[in-house]
C-alpha cells in the first residue's frame, strides 16, 4: 500500500528498551477533497530513510499495515493498528530527469516529409 502526500512533520528517532529498539515519525497530509494527517512509523534501520527529506516535500511512502492483540489484566483482549513504512520516494518535480542528456545535445532532422510510410498501430 502506499500513501502520496506533503511532509508535515518528521519526528526525531526514539530509542526504547535495553535492546535499542528505535523507531521514528513522519506525518503527511493527503492531497484530497478531505486532507488526512496520516502517521507512520519507520522502525529500526528504516528510521535513517527520512534523514534526506524535509517538511513540504512531496512524498510517496510505502506501508504495511500492523495489528497486534493485548490482553489487559482484566483479561479483555484490546487491538491496535500501526502503519510502518519501509520506502519513501521524493515526488517533487525537480525538472528533467538527471539521466536525460540535455535537448542541445539532439541534432534536428534535416529532412522531415509526409511521405514516409505510417507504421504506427494508432
Amino acid at each position: 500500500m502506499e500513501v502520496i502526500g506533503k511532509v508535515k512533520l518528521i519526528g526525531e528517532v526514539q530509542t526504547f528498551g535495553s535492546n535499542g529498539f528505535r523507531k521514528r515519525e513522519l506525518v503527511v497530509t493527503t492531497d484530497e477533497q478531505y486532507p488526512q494527517m496520516i502517521m507512520i512509523e519507520f522502525v529500526q534501520d528504516k528510521t535513517d530513510l527520512l534523514n534526506s527529506y524535509k517538511v513540504g516535500q512531496d512524498v510517496k511512502v510505502s506501508i504495511n499495515l500492523r495489528g497486534r492483540e493485548w490482553i489487559n489484566p482484566q483479561g479483555e483482549a484490546k487491538y491496535f493498528n500501526s502503519v510502518q513504512g519501509w520506502r519513501i520516494e521524493s515526488l517533487s518535480q525537480g525538472g528533467a530527469p538527471s539521466n536525460l542528456p540535455p535537448v542541445d545535445q539532439f541534432e534536428p532532422t534535416s529532412s522531415v516529409s509526409d511521405e514516409e510510410p505510417d507504421d504506427l498501430p494508432f
